[in-house]
């Protein structure tokens, strides 16, 4: 991997739409620059747009929106009971949200928080996933996605209409 970011692409395309969402896939692994500064992935930078929401994510990752599905997602949130679990569902994913603007050179600053969160040091990942964009420590995504133990997780997918 270069210091300078520079994309090493492993898998996906340009970013096709289903319907009216983006659908976004691949794997990138980057770096972060000395100054905290993270190069986007061009592929994925075209459908994220000039200016995305990036927040806390699940399993350790942050999630990367562009503006019309943050705006989605947080209609959705709006239309959740107002349950305790709910409220503490909302602050998770709003409080520490921010918008990012992509540079000239296509790079961002992911805010401090968020990388501490994510612990995001020095390599990374991003990886599509259907309307959002995952960010991870590239030891953290090692560490959570080896895919061992698909067979058993795709068998109970039947039950919700996904055959293999």
């Amino acid at each position: 991997m270069e210091e300078s970011g520079i994309e090493n692409h492993k898998s996906g395309a340009h970013v096709p739409k289903v319907g009216d969402c983006f659908m976004f896939m691949g794997e990138y692994h980057h770096s972060i620059d000395t100054k905290g500064r993270i190069i986007v992935p061009s592929k994925l930078r075209e459908e994220l747009g000039e200016e995305f929401v990036v927040t806390l994510g699940l399993d350790g990752c942050l999630f990367l929106y562009p503006q019309t599905e943050w705006q989605s997602f947080v209609s959705k949130l709006k239309n959740l009971p107002g349950t305790k679990e709910t409220r503490q569902i909302q602050r998770y994913f709003l409080a520490g949200a921010a918008s990012c603007e992509v540079d000239k050179q296509g790079r961002v600053l992911i805010p401090a928080k968020l990388r501490e969160k994510a612990q995001l040091e020095k390599d990374i990942v991003f990886v599509g996933v259907l309307s959002k964009v995952e960010l991870w420590s590239e030891e953290k995504w090692n560490e959570n996605n080896a895919f061992d133990n698909m067979d058993d997780a795709a068998e109970h997918l039947s039950d919700f209409g996904l055959c293999f």
